[in-house]
């Protein structure tokens, strides 16, 4: 079989940078059968194209999952990072396929990358593209919930400001932090411009600030429309602060984080009791109990 032979012009860490080889074709069609046989025939798993894109960056946009497991085991390195720094985990992760985030995991990939001025995490990624099941994979194997986007902040406020309420939810569960800022944006503040009412009273009962103020000096419920549901509910929150019972929740959530629920049950408490401390866990279907 002949063997496409790209014009090397720069020796990088990993290989040649090329033009798109028949590796990076394969890999990204899905073509098992022709990949392999390019592998058996010397093909470099690891040559990368003009934009620093591996063959296995490739297969891990495209959900090509038996490619990325050929690739992986042919010695493709696992943590390559493109142009723009994103790892093939971050492709898996942005177009939410479940089994490449799970396999590239299981070879070692980097749940928390270094992050550089143009590069988001891999949560990011997956609660950008609103793939609850990939975000709580990666939170599941360690992926930092603070992690902070220069463009973004942080995953949270990428949920919120893209809409994905499940994300949110699992966030949340996680334990992050409802009131992290972005020059003073909170995540309560992107589900207040886009009037989703389900997120701002999942955000509120989290215990999200309802007067913070951002860079424009405006409080959340300064960007929602008069007179929808969003804004009757900041209101009514404005003028009826939370009660002793609602900042006790807020206040053990927030010193437990993930472990309230486990942490409570084991608690010597009446069941009455216990049940209150957990009730908002299960607002909406935050969390199955």
């Amino acid at each position: 079989m002949e063997v496409e032979t790209a014009r090397p012009y720069f020796f990088g860490d990993i290989g040649f940078w090329a033009e798109r080889t028949e590796v990076h074709k394969a890999a990204y069609r899905g073509q098992v059968s022709e990949l392999q046989s390019l592998i058996q025939s010397g093909a470099s798993v690891n040559i990368v194209a003009v934009d620093s894109i591996t063959p296995l960056h490739e297969a891990a946009a495209r959900g090509q999952t038996q490619c990325v497991r050929l690739l992986l085991d042919a010695g493709a390195q696992v943590d390559a990072r493109n142009v723009d720094g994103s790892t093939p985990l971050c492709e898996a992760c942005s177009i939410g396929n479940f089994e490449c985030v799970r396999l590239l995991l299981e070879y070692g990939a980097k749940v928390n990358p270094m992050l550089t001025s143009r590069t988001t995490s891999p949560l990011h990624e997956a609660c950008m593209g609103g793939n609850a099941d990939c975000v709580r994979l990666v939170i599941a194997k360690g992926a930092s919930l603070e992690a902070y986007d220069l463009y973004y902040g942080t995953p949270l406020h990428v949920a919120c400001a893209n809409r994905h309420l499940e994300c949110v939810k699992v966030l949340l569960n996680a334990g992050v932090r409802v009131n992290a800022t972005r020059l003073h944006e909170t995540p309560l503040h992107h589900a207040a411009k886009s009037n989703n009412v389900d997120m701002i009273e999942l955000l509120v009962e989290f215990g999200a600030n309802i007067y913070a103020r951002d860079k424009y000096d405006r409080k959340p419920v300064d960007y929602t429309r008069p007179d929808t549901p969003s804004a009757h509910y900041l209101q009514l929150y404005e003028s009826n602060p939370l009660s002793l019972l609602q900042l006790s929740r807020i206040a053990l959530r927030t010193l437990l984080g993930a472990r309230a629920v486990d942490v409570v049950a084991k608690l010597d408490i009446p069941n009455r009791l216990f049940l209150s401390a957990i009730s908002l866990h299960c607002h909406k279907g935050a969390l199955q109990i």
